[in-house]
């Protein structure tokens, strides 16, 4: 396994599942951004052959390892031979360049990174016809859904993501316009990263997921449903062409989708332990509120203007969320700026990768001019 990205959430959780199935596992390489007194601990216990650290500090710790820097190691390890899955746990867009070196050589691509599928869904699926490979999903809503269309796809009607709701499920937008950071940052359910904790809380991250799903399972967007549903339990649903829904329940843990995206097409013993079936007692299910969340209606757009506009929409949504954590900006201007950059942007072809890349910086420099000049 090359684990890119193993300091965040993700990657701990990843090397959690790689300890316990050490028989089966091996972490050959290893990526840092910035936290390298982490990264010092996992390769003292792991001992990877390949370390590669893609900020500017380079680790200054002893080991047997092969040091390499920035996206150029990234897209190194992903080429490597001996690794047979590159799990794509970075941040930002920067996860294209070592999925697409990994699918040119047929590997298996376990993808935890939104922006890849969201802003470079075109060009993964030419790599995926081109070379082969394949990409098996992480997130655990995806993830969910891959397992149920299994032999299922020409049965389904349309499948149904669930969102927990966030923290701010049920408030008005008189309420909106008073939460705090921190107050965006307590998620009910999830342990996440700063960016995708704000991002559930408004909605922007099901947006993200809508997007996804309509990449990875050739969907189209009136055939992606979402509901909230606040216990995090069900983390997808397919309802057949007959009426009948099938559906994917588990503890809310992260190692569940992350084992089987290594395992697929095996499954091995549970890495959080089997639960009894009166853990799953209380299920509830509401439409998600459109008008004071407008964000997942803005991935809908996105998705069916199609082109560069998942892209523009991804890159503008991550600047404001930015500068909302900066405190430069209100909650409430977050799907405000990322709606005023969509309305400028003229969508163009989503290929070669080259153009995705200017409208991505496009939609950051068009965003920061509207978060410079924003009155909170």
């Amino acid at each position: 396994v090359a684990l890119l990205g193993a300091t965040g959430s993700i990657g701990k959780s990843t090397l959690s599942v790689i300890r316990s199935h050490s028989d089966k596992l091996k972490l050959y390489a290893v990526s840092a951004h910035s936290n390298l007194s982490l990264l010092e601990r996992i390769v003292s216990e792991f001992n990877p052959p390949y370390v590669v650290v893609t900020g500017n500090r380079k680790p200054k710790f002893k080991g047997n390892y092969q040091l390499l820097m920035g996206v150029e190691g990234l897209e190194e390890v992903a080429r490597l031979e001996e690794v047979d899955v590159v799990l794509v746990a970075t941040l930002g867009t920067v996860g294209i360049f070592p999925t697409v070196e990994a699918l040119k050589r047929g590997k298996r691509v376990a993808l935890a990174n939104k922006e890849v599928l969201v802003a470079f869904g075109d060009v993964v699926k030419r790599m995926l016809r081109d070379y082969g490979g394949e990409i098996v999903p992480v997130d655990s809503e995806h993830s969910a859904v891959f397992q149920l269309l299994l032999e299922r796809k020409w049965e389904v009607e349309k499948i149904i993501l669930t969102a927990s709701g966030g923290p701010f499920r049920g408030y008005s937008r008189e309420q909106l316009k008073n939460v705090k950071k921190e107050d965006a940052l307590r998620h009910p359910t999830w342990n996440m990263g700063k960016k995708i904790t704000v991002d559930s809380a408004t909605l922007f991250n099901k947006a993200l997921e809508v997007i996804e799903a309509s990449r990875l399972f050739d969907l189209e967007p009136e055939r992606i449903e979402v509901v909230v549903h606040p216990e995090s339990i069900v983390h997808g649903i397919v309802l057949l062409k007959d009426g009948a829904f099938i559906a994917h329940l588990s503890p809310p843990d992260m190692r569940i989708p992350i084992q089987y995206s290594l395992s697929y097409p095996e499954r091995w013993g549970s890495p959080v332990g089997v639960v009894s079936l009166d853990y799953f007692s209380s299920l509830s299910f509401e439409k998600p509120d459109f008008e004071n969340f407008p964000a997942l209606e803005l991935g809908y757009r996105a998705l069916r203007e199609g082109g560069t506009m998942p892209a523009v929409l991804n890159a503008a949504n991550e600047v404001a969320v930015n500068a909302f954590l900066e405190e430069r900006i209100s909650f409430l201007a977050i799907p405000e700026i990322v709606k005023r950059v969509m309305d400028l942007h003229e969508v163009g072809p989503a290929f070669p990768l080259k153009r995705v890349m200017e409208a991505d910086y496009w939609a950051r420099q068009v965003a920061e001019g509207f978060i410079a000049n924003w009155k909170r």
